[in-house]
Order: structure tokens, then C-alpha cells, then sequence
């Protein structure tokens, strides 16, 4: 979804320069005539700008007096400000009003741009950091979820129902669709939001294990038990106990889980006195439970216990208008991460990723931006970054980009190895072009330095006819005779391939084939960057 600029100005000539040059640039773009128009705007329930550029000269409502209403109503709308007088005093005054940024006029559009973009970026981040936040403290809503298609409105619609509740829920979905985050959002929109969230995988647990770590044990009522565990039920006490996979969870266990969901209160491995506990109990699983049930694999009347209020969660290929959002989430998220200048996908990119079937779903497509934010060498991903992807969609191949002309200086060399002797044919002999090392040896073993001048050119291509322009190497030798350092070698073989292949780092590490760490550590030892 594009992004909305919303641009206040009472120059008519001005809002038309900056509606064009945004506007290239594929954002959609509101404008306003003023301040009193544009508070107006800023008051409707459904105008959510994303950026807004403001001028700060206006009549009746100038800049400066919009910041602060906006400031008073809790509006965090990041601004970008810009004047004709562009005095520190006005650009200190702007910037304590709230303004993101501050831009005289005229501005180039590249400083327009430029500020924009950072300007979505510093809002993305902030959106990410009050995401987790509000995960870590247990308040995270369903207005916080990544989440806009059709299918995803109607599953957010049934949380914030159940949610009002201390209804069990039993939330089903495919591996990875985000059962746990619905889970989340749903404490969050309870009255037990900020209260201990606990998650139980009970498929990953030991079956022997199983009683221990839901109920808890005393010390001493098996082997190795030397501590008292007071187990999830009573750690989610006044909070939500949250049992991922509950279909895995064995038959023994499930009869002791139907009475602690029925009488609220659990008895510890080896005591005799249960323990009342106050918990909201949301489960999930990927299992067909009716099937689950007719096999015997899981009791019926824990199953009618469990399914009370039940939300299915549609998998990423039913609602694919998500995937633009999640993707530029996960892309804010690990470039922070990774510490990578990363800001967005190419739109190629994007429809490829749209034609997916994802059957790991949103971990799945977490995974593989994950990955491509490790193997991007640009500042936005593109479809060479998802070659596992792009293999399984038709009309998309997983190609690097074509290497450009290589780069001609006043120091010609020749493809293929140094050369001792005569040039090749083809090759000019003109000073300038230096296609060869000079007959340093001839003085000396002339024969030795005839046979170099005879042998070596056969083992050159047949397209040694190949024009001045196509002609790219690496000197063996100094001007002064003196064989060329190793390091220096090496120092300029990379940086041809830096050049060749745009930047590729991936595609360069193959084609010299090292690692890309090993490249990385070389690029930065010989300075290369």
C-alpha cells in the first residue's frame, strides 16, 4: 500500500512543485491551502497520513500553531517543515514543536525525497519498537496486527468478541499462521491486558515431562527433582495461559488438564493439596481435532471443553493483500538487526512474492526476508534475493544483474594470463594501450623470452580481435620491472569484481569463489570500501 504525503501550503506554485516531484515517486498524495483546512482534515477519524510537509508562513493558522494542536490532540504525525527563512532560531522552534526535519526553500528534489524517506523509515521503526513493547508487557491489541485483508478484518473481528470474555478459545490454523500473536492480541484487549502472558509448546515437550511443567512438582516426588516447580498453570495466575499444539498433548495428561479447566485448580506432582488459580486459557493447534477426536487420539469432552469459542486463522496464501505489510515489517525489523541500510522491496519483487503459495505462511515469508536481508547488497530487496522463491513461481528467474562495461582507465590489459614478450595479434602496440608486460627478459634469455612471445599467444581466445573498450585485466608486473605485491594483486582483482557485478557481494564471493565473510573481512583489511 502506498504511502500518503500530505502536503499544507498556501502557495498555490509550490503545492504544484511538490505534488509533481512526490508524486513520481508513486505516493499518494492530500493536499491543503492552509492551516485552518488542513486542521480540519488532520480531525477526521480516517485521515491517516503518513508524512506530512508543512509550511510554516501561512495566514490565520501558520505552521507553528498547527504543531501544537496537533501536539495537543496526541497526533504523532511525522513533519517535515519548510520555510523561506531558514533562521537556527526558526529551525530550533520548529523542532521543539514536534518536526521531524526542516527544509529550506526552494528545496532540490533530491533533499525532498531524501527526507520523506527517512521520514517513513524513523515512523516504521517507531511503529516496531512500540510492537514489541507492547508484546513484552503483555498490551499488544489487535489494532498493533499486521494484518488488512478481508479475512484477517473478520478474525480480528471474533477476538475483540472473545476478548470480553473469559470464554476458552480455540484457535486452529496452518503451522505458522500467527495463532500466537492473535493469542496475544486478544489478552491484550481483555481485562487481563499487562498480566503474565504464558505460552506452553506442548509439543516439544518430553511426555514424561508433560504433568511436571503444567501442573508443577514438589521437591523430592521423582528423580531429579530437586526443587519445588510451581508449574504454567499457577505462573499464568490473574493472566492467560496460552497452550500451543494442544492436539499433541498425551491422554494421561489430558484428563488432569479437563479437571484444572473445570474445578480452576491444579495438583502438583507429588501433593496432596491442589492450588486454585485464576487463568484465561487460549489454545491453539494445526490438527484436525474432529479427526483427532474420531481416532482416539484426543478426549471428546476435552475437546467441547477447549472448542468453546473457536477462530480459524486463513493461511497467507487466502489473504495475500497482507503480504506488502509483513514484508516491509520484517524488512524494518532485521535490517535493524543485521545492521543493514535496507528500507524496502522492488515492486517486482513484491508481485513475485504475491504469486507464492507460502505453505509455511507467515513464518515462511519471515524466513525469507530474513535470508534476503543477509544476501541484499543494495538498499532495497529484489528478486535475485529470493532465489528459493522466485525457482517455484513461474516467469521468474533468479538472475544476476548483467555486469556492466568494465571501466576504462589509460592502463589497458589484455584477458589471460601476463604476458612475457611480443604482444599477441590483435593488439596494438601504441604506448598508451599497455597491453603487455614489457620484454624484460629478452637482454638477458632471449630465446627463453622469444619461445614466452610464441607460446603464450595461442593459448589466448579466438576473440583477441575484440575492441579496445571489451579489453579488462590485472598488471603482474610494475612499470619499474618489479613483480606487483600479491596483496596489491588481490586488492585489484576484487575491485574489478565489485565493479563487474555492480556491488553483488553474494555473486562476487562465488565468481572468486571465497566466502562472503572472507570478503567481507578483505574488503575492509585492504580498504576497499
Amino acid at each position: 500500500m502506498a504511502n500518503t504525503i500530505f502536503i499544507v501550503d498556501d502557495d498555490p506554485t509550490q503545492r504544484r512543485i511538490l505534488q509533481q516531484v512526490i508524486g513520481r515517486e508513486n505516493y499518494n498524495i492530500t493536499l491543503a491551502e492552509g492551516g485552518p483546512e488542513a486542521w480540519a482534515m488532520l480531525q477526521q477519524p480516517d485521515f491517516k497520513p503518513d508524512v506530512m510537509v508543512l509550511d510554516l508562513m501561512m495566514p490565520e493558522l501558520d505552521g507553528f500553531a498547527l504543531l501544537d494542536r496537533m501536539s495537543s490532540a496526541g497526533m504523532n504525525i511525522p513533519t517535515i517543515v519548510q520555510t523561506a527563512q531558514g533562521g537556527i532560531d526558526t529551525i530550533v522552534k520548529a523542532m521543539q514543536k514536534g518536526a521531524k526535519d526542516f527544509m529550506v526553500k526552494p528545496a532540490s528534489t533530491e533533499r525532498i525525497l531524501i527526507s520523506i524517506k527517512n521520514a517513513l523509515e524513523t515512523k516504521q521503526l517507531h511503529k516496531e519498537i512500540n510492537r514489541i513493547n507492547k508484546k513484552s508487557l503483555g498490551r499488544f491489541t489487535f489494532n498493533d496486527l499486521i494484518a488488512s485483508s478481508p479475512a484477517m478484518d473478520r478474525v480480528k473481528a471474533l477476538g475483540l468478541k472473545g476478548a470480553q470474555s473469559n470464554i476458552p478459545i480455540l484457535i486452529e490454523g496452518e503451522s505458522g499462521v500467527g495463532k500466537e500473536v492473535i493469542a496475544r492480541a486478544i489478552q491484550g484487549s481483555s481485562t487481563r491486558s499487562g498480566k503474565p502472558f504464558i505460552t506452553v509448546n506442548c509439543g516439544a515437550i518430553p511426555e514424561n515431562l508433560v504433568e511436571s511443567i503444567l501442573f508443577g512438582h514438589e521437591k523430592g516426588s521423582f528423580t531429579g527433582a530437586t526443587s519445588k516447580q510451581i508449574g504454567k498453570f499457577v505462573e499464568a495466575d490473574q493472566g492467560t495461559l496460552f497452550l500451543d499444539e494442544v492436539g499433541e498433548l498425551p491422554l494421561n495428561v489430558q484428563v488432569k488438564l479437563l479437571r484444572a479447566i473445570q474445578e480452576g485448580e491444579v495438583e502438583p506432582v507429588g501433593s496432596n493439596h491442589p492450588v486454585k488459580v485464576d487463568i484465561r486459557l487460549i489454545s491453539a493447534t494445526n490438527k484436525d481435532m474432529i479427526t483427532a477426536v474420531t481416532q482416539g487420539e484426543f478426549r471428546e469432552d476435552l475437546y467441547y471443553r477447549l472448542n468453546v469459542f473457536p477462530i480459524h486463522i486463513p493461511p497467507l496464501r487466502e489473504r495475500l493483500e497482507d503480504i506488502a505489510d509483513l514484508a516491509q515489517h520484517f524488512i524494518t525489523r532485521f535490517a535493524v538487526e543485521e545492521g543493514k541500510n535496507i528500507s524496502g522491496i522492488t515492486a517486482q519483487a513484491l508481485d513475485m512474492m504475491t504469486h507464492y503459495t507460502w505453505p509455511g505462511n507467515v513464518r515462511q515469508l519471515e524466513n525469507a526476508i530474513f535470508r534476503a536481508i543477509i544476501l541484499c547488497d543494495q538498499n532495497q530487496l529484489d528478486i535475485s534475493d529470493f532465489p528459493q522463491i522466485a525457482a517455484h513461481v513461474d516467469g521468474y528467474e533468479n538472475q544476476v544483474p548483467a555486469a556492466p562495461s568494465p571501466h576504462m582507465t589509460g592502463t589497458i590489459y589484455h584477458q589471460g594470463p601476463a604476458m612475457i614478450g611480443e604482444s599477441p595479434h590483435g593488439y596494438s602496440s601504441n604506448s598508451h594501450h599497455k597491453n603487455r608486460i614489457p620484454d624484460l627478459l629478452s637482454q638477458h634469455t632471449p630465446d627463453y623470452g622469444h619461445a614466452l612471445g610464441q607460446q603464450i599467444p595461442d593459448l589466448m581466445p579466438n576473440n583477441l580481435q575484440a575492441p579496445q573498450n571489451a579489453i579488462s585485466g590485472i598488471p603482474a608486473i610494475e612499470q619499474n620491472g618489479e613483480m606487483r605485491r600479491l596483496e596489491d594483486v588481490e586488492a585489484d582483482m576484487i575491485r574489478m569484481a565489485m565493479a563487474r557485478y555492480r556491488g553483488h557481494m553474494s555473486e562476487v564471493a562465488r565468481k572468486l569463489g571465497i566466502g562472503r565473510s572472507t570478503l567481507y573481512r578483505k574488503v575492509n583489511d585492504l580498504d576497499l570500501q
